[in-house]
């Protein structure tokens, strides 16, 4: 292992050496890239269920409290074959809940089996039951000698909709399979549904009672009553609204129910197209100065936000997930990047908005992109807990302050070399009341994040720097009429990125380029309920070079380095992995608590 690092550093010295007598080539935004196998026949379009020789793929994330224990059945809803499936309408088949073990479910896990070879991009995916998403998901790009992967997310949060009879269960994953693209996805879709006789779950779930220390608490582990869809009615496109540039927001009536207690909104987004690698693009100004036709422009700030009847509720800037075909292919096997195979969500407390919901009429939820650019796939859940004891509740919105965001541009450049910096912070506060059958309640919710973007060109720019750090803070509290504090949930996230590429010439004779990456990217999540806290490290570090023809990998090195610490009451959970030119080389897991995380 040591030999062949020293090897890589050994050729990356020469790469840098060859660029002072080398002509310059102009240094692309980070890409997608095809990675070929070697040539043989294309597969046939057929499942298997013997991967013994399939490598297996994987995603580093917290393990499920579920993972070791038995379910009380599984139902398997989704057998199917996805091949060239682009521009055609999304795959359906009928849901209704198992009979041989009725509701209510302390645990629902969703299980996603995937397998395929030949040679294929990346693809991505998405997952709905009665037309509220579940699951966004991505592929691997597989081999010839076949891949397969699993991925499971506990969907418990959506038991009102695996309550109901005769839904609709879907899957839309366009792909192309022709005479160079030959992967066939085979997908398995199971829900492992484990009831209240299992002690083991009781016990998980008696333990964050405790913790939180406050029976109003308990709401934000309670599924909500009812889920309704903030998705698109083109069902021929799939659930989520595609969003082609700023002005592009998509809308959604809804009326809320008259007894509704408490409203969060749970957003799915993804972003592809010119737009896949927002965090590096270029000013629109430093395109025009040196003439690039790049439609890879508006700079590299993204917000998504929300509205309700044209108001600005809520923002976020999202976590810039790196799918399996982006910067180097070569970087995610067999450990795909952070959140490439379970697309992380976000929740926006809405319940201090139910004084202006609960009249009875129809309001509309908007979704957008500031700064967006062709293109974003974006959809939400409204989750609405109801009053049991009440046919209705009254409501007020007492406070609403949220400005516009704060952003400072600073750019510098001299033809291709220079500096673009990128400053934002926005601050949120909003209060309302409620009277329900259970008492006076007061919701106040305040989030803030900052954000810090800089893009470095240099070397004629075939070298190209981004780096961005997002810190953000939600904070939800509850009080009682007297104004007593009955619960208080915080959740602080970071995403510090890094992503350096150094474009150098090829071979003359094959028509190539040499590309050196490198990656550093992590996710910090911290929740705190109460008495209880939880928090999750994940970090990912990727070095490597390419060589590249058009858009296709003809060979390279890659080293991937990746841990995940995860720690809450009942002690800490870390698993560390490394590959090397895709093989795994370390594996390590352990339940002894670092010093820091």
């Amino acid at each position: 292992m040591n030999e062949r690092m020293y090897g890589s550093a050994s050729l990356l010295l020469l790469l840098l050496l060859f660029t002072a007598i080398s002509p310059v080539v102009l240094s692309a935004s980070p890409d997608r890239f095809f990675k070929r196998s070697s040539s043989s026949p294309p597969p046939t379009i057929k499942s298997t269920d013997s991967q013994s020789k399939y490598k297996q793929y994987f995603e580093l994330t917290r393990p499920l409290p579920s993972d070791h224990l038995t379910p009380s059945c599984a139902l398997h809803v989704i057998h199917h074959s996805f091949g060239n499936t682009i521009n055609r309408p999304p795959y359906s088949v009928p849901y209704s809940p198992p009979s041989n073990c009725p509701s209510p479910w302390p645990l629902a896990v969703l299980e996603f089996k995937v397998n395929s070879r030949g040679d294929q991009y990346d693809r991505i995916s998405g997952l709905w039951l009665g037309g509220a998403e579940i699951l966004r998901t991505s592929t691997a790009e597989p081999t010839q000698s076949g891949i397969y992967w699993t991925v499971r997310k506990d969907i418990t949060r959506y038991s009102s909709l695996l309550k109901k009879r005769d839904l609709n269960f879907t899957i839309m994953l366009e792909n192309i399979v022709n005479e160079v693209y030959t992967g066939v996805y085979h997908v398995d879709v199971t829900i492992l549904f484990y009831n209240s006789t299992s002690v083991s779950v009781q016990a998980e779930v008696g333990i964050l009672n405790r913790k939180r220390g406050s029976i109003k608490a308990a709401v934000y582990e309670t599924p909500a009553d009812l889920v309704i869809p903030i998705s698109s009615s083109n069902y021929d496109k799939g659930y989520w609204f595609i969003i082609n540039e700023e002005s592009d927001v998509h809308f959604r009536k809804f009326r809320l129910p008259s007894n509704t207690c408490r409203a969060v909104l749970e957003l799915y987004v993804s972003f592809h197209g010119n737009d896949e690698f927002w965090y590096s693009n270029p000013s629109n100004s430093y395109l025009r100065m040196n003439n690039l036709t790049n439609p890879r422009g508006n700079g590299a700030f993204r917000e998504v936000f929300v509205t309700i009847d044209g108001m600005l509720v809520d923002s976020l800037v999202p976590f810039p997930v790196i799918f399996t075909g982006g910067i180097n292919p070569l970087f995610w096997e067999p450990a795909v990047a952070i959140g490439a195979f379970d697309l992380p969500t976000y929740d926006f407390d809405l319940t201090p908005f139910l004084g202006l919901l609960l009249d009875g009429k129809d309001h509309v939820i908007g979704l957008g992109v500031t700064d967006g650019i062709s293109y974003w796939l974006i959809d939400a859940n409204l989750h609405l807990w109801l009053d049991p004891g009440s046919a209705s509740v009254e409501a007020k919105s007492v406070v609403y302050q949220n400005p516009g965001s704060s952003i400072k541009r600073q750019e510098e450049f001299r033809l291709l070399d220079g500096s673009l910096k990128i400053k934002g912070t926005r601050k949120t506060q909003l209060l309302g009341w409620i009277k329900s059958s259970t008492g006076n309640f007061t919701t106040s919710v305040k989030y803030e994040f900052k954000f810090i973007n800089s893009i470095n060109f240099d070397r004629n720019g075939t070298y190209k720097q981004a780096k961005q750090h997002m810190k953000s803070t939600r904070e939800v509290k509850v009080l009682d009429e007297l104004g007593r504090l009955l619960s208080l949930f915080t959740v602080k996230r970071k995403y510090p990125l890094k992503v350096v590429t150094l474009n150098l010439p090829g071979s003359m004779k094959n028509n190539t380029y040499m590309l050196i990456t490198n990656v550093s990217h992590a996710l910090f999540d911290k929740y705190s309920i109460g008495e209880f806290s939880s928090s999750v490290y994940n970090k990912q570090v990727s070095n490597g070079w390419m060589e590249v023809k058009d858009h296709d990998v003809i060979s390279g090195y890659s080293e991937t380095n990746q841990t995940l610490t995860c720690r809450d009451e009942s002690g800490c959970y870390v698993r560390t992995v490394a590959a090397i030119d895709s093989i795994l080389v370390r594996d390590n897991s352990t339940y002894a608590c670092p010093s820091a995380i």
